[in-house]
C-alpha cells in the first residue's frame, strides 16, 4: 500500500500520520536498544585513563542512546555536556544538569515497564562520587529487560497508560 492509501486490514497503515482505524491493531512503540556498559568503568577506570574526558563522552552518549530509546521524551545531548563543562564556572548548571540525567533514566526506566529509580536518591549518589557507577547500573537494568537483542536494534516499549 501506499503511504497514506487506504488501511490493510491487520496493521496499521505505514507511513501515515493518521492512527489505525479502531479494530485494527494499533502500532506499538519502539525504541532503540542502546549500548551495556561496565558501570565500574564508567565510573572509575576510563575517566581516570582519559583524565576525566571519559565522564564528557558518557554523558553524551548516554542522555544520546535514552533518546532513540524512548523517542517520547528527547534532550539534546549537547545541553547537558556544556552545562558539566562551560557551566561548571556559574557553579549552578552541572547540578540541575545531573539531577535532569537522573530523570531521565527515570523516565526510560518508566517506558520499559520497570521500577523508577528515586531521582532525588540518584541525586545524592551522585554528589556523593558513584553518580555513574549507580546511574550506568540503572541504565543496564533497561537494557537487561530485552535479552538476546544487540546494539542498534529496535525493540518494542510497553504502553503507557
Amino acid at each position: 500500500p501506499q503511504p497514506g492509501g487506504p488501511p490493510v486490514p491487520g496493521r496499521a497503515n505505514p507511513g501515515s500520520t493518521t492512527p489505525a482505524p479502531s479494530g485494527y491493531p494499533q502500532p506499538a512503540d519502539t525504541g532503540i536498544y542502546g549500548k551495556r556498559r561496565s558501570p565500574f568503568a564508567v565510573w572509575l577506570g576510563l575517566p581516570l585513563i582519559t583524565l576525566g574526558i571519559y565522564s564528557i563522552i558518557w554523558i553524551y552518549k548516554i542522555t544520546r542512546e535514552l533518546n532513540e530509546y524512548d523517542q517520547r521524551n528527547v534532550i539534546d545531548p549537547i545541553r547537558p555536556v556544556l552545562a558539566v563543562t562551560l557551566g561548571v564556572f556559574l557553579i549552578f548548571p552541572p547540578f540541575v544538569t545531573i539531577w535532569r540525567l537522573c530523570a531521565h533514566v527515570r523516565q526510560a526506566q518508566q517506558a520499559a515497564g520497570l521500577p523508577p529509580l528515586r531521582t532525588g536518591a540518584a541525586f545524592t549518589v551522585f554528589l556523593l562520587g558513584c553518580g555513574p557507577l549507580n546511574l550506568q547500573g540503572e541504565i543496564n537494568r533497561i537494557w537487561d529487560r530485552y535479552p538476546g537483542a544487540v546494539e542498534g536494534q529496535q525493540v518494542p516499549l510497553p504502553a503507557r497508560p
